[in-house]
């Protein structure tokens, strides 16, 4: 397969040049399939496939489901929004519920038009109970390093991200225990400066949904935003579906940490795909109107924007050049939760792209070297 005429992203710009595919890798251009398939991507971007490494569920699957054809639902809906690899979110459960979703995740082979699943996001039970969000509180609990290494287990390895809140009893037993074997993210928290910077001194090294279910800058007490910032090594993913958060805020964020550290993320729900109504999240009720879900109480409770449609919101509402957000919504979450092969369009990587036109719809999706 080759795809010609297109403007391609080289890791931080726009160079128009031709992409060559084998199989299911990129290869050198040169002299390539040269009785292959061709696309024609004049006029276009051509993009790395999106990694999602933070959304519960569309197509009205959800990961903490633990159901496998659920899973292809989610796989088949993410791959037609140009979504080539995800790593859904659990909830804040009981052990037996995650259990299941870990087995399932483990069992999830992607057919030819499914994303591939490269991880689980376990965003809580480990977090503060005065910082739910649109968690189950029933099931909150301290952070326990026993419990997490049962459920890797069950998963084979699959939890890439886990969610603490640091202020909690047991979190500096925790992140000593676990952060050379898994990303450890501070989320859903109460947390102060001091105990953030020491969280990240001690491995923490990503922030969940930035801005949400944490405390705000204050120029007297700062909060856990500018402890991440002062880490090079943290990275910080940020809902940018013009719900969550302020684009004036996102523009920040941007600033701060610089485009090689930011990451964006979708948090949709099972209703991602789907229209107004009510649907479950964690065991809890989500009422969904137009953009906006929100459960009972009035919080938030992630969106139904997914990946593609949050980056599109970025550049077109925001503000944040195409650029940056591509690294944000591929190359930055590919390489944050360690995924070598993926996020870039190089000789050697998987063939996962998206061919974008100006107005940023897509032409159509690469999935591991097939045309969607």
């Amino acid at each position: 397969m080759r795809i010609v005429g297109g403007q391609v992203f080289t890791g931080s710009k726009f160079e128009r040049r031709d992409v060559a595919v084998s199989g299911d890798r990129f290869v050198e251009a040169v002299g390539a399939c040269d009785d292959g398939q061709t696309i024609d991507a004049a006029g276009c971007y051509v993009i790395p496939g999106l990694v999602d490494i933070h959304f519960h569920g569309s197509a009205g699957s959800d990961m903490s489901d633990g159901d496998l054809e659920g899973l292809h639902r989610m796989g088949a809906y993410e791959a037609s929004r140009g979504v080539t690899a995800m790593c859904p979110a659990t909830m804040t459960l009981p052990e037996d519920v995650l259990l299941r979703a870990a087995k399932a995740a483990r069992a999830y082979e992607p057919a030819a038009d499914e994303a591939a699943l490269v991880g689980i996001n376990m965003e809580g039970p480990y977090i503060s109970p005065g910082k739910v969000g649109a968690q189950n509180p029933a099931h909150v609990r301290t952070p326990d390093a026993e419990e997490f290494k049962r459920l890797q287990e069950a998963a084979g390895g699959l939890f890439k991200l886990v969610d603490i809140a640091p202020e909690e009893p047991g979190a500096d037993e925790f992140i000593a225990s676990l952060a050379s074997d898994v990303r450890i993210s501070v989320a859903h928290t109460k947390v102060d400066y001091n105990t953030a910077k020491r969280a990240f001194s001690k491995g923490a090294c990503h922030v969940t949904h930035l801005y949400n279910a944490m405390p705000g800058l204050h120029h007297r007490d700062p909060g856990p935003i500018p402890a991440a910032v002062e880490n090079p090594h943290v990275t910080a993913e940020i809902i940018a579906d013009g719900v969550h958060i302020h684009p004036a805020m996102v523009r920040l964020a941007f600033k701060l940490f610089g485009d090689d550290r930011m990451v964006l993320v979708s948090d949709t729900l099972r209703a991602a795909g789907l229209g107004d109504g009510v649907y479950d999240l964690g065991g809890q009720d989500v009422t969904v109107e137009g953009p906006v879900a929100t459960i009972a109480a009035g919080n938030l409770a992630g969106s139904v924007s997914d990946l593609m449609r949050c980056l599109v919101v970025a550049v077109r509402d925001m503000g944040i050049p195409l650029a940056s957000a591509v690294k944000a919504a591929a190359s930055n979450p590919a390489r944050a939760i360690g995924l070598a092969d993926r996020g870039a369009i190089e000789p050697g990587r998987i063939a996962d792209a998206v061919v974008l036109d100006e107005d940023l719809n897509i032409r159509c999706v690469v999935v591991r070297g097939t045309v969607l």
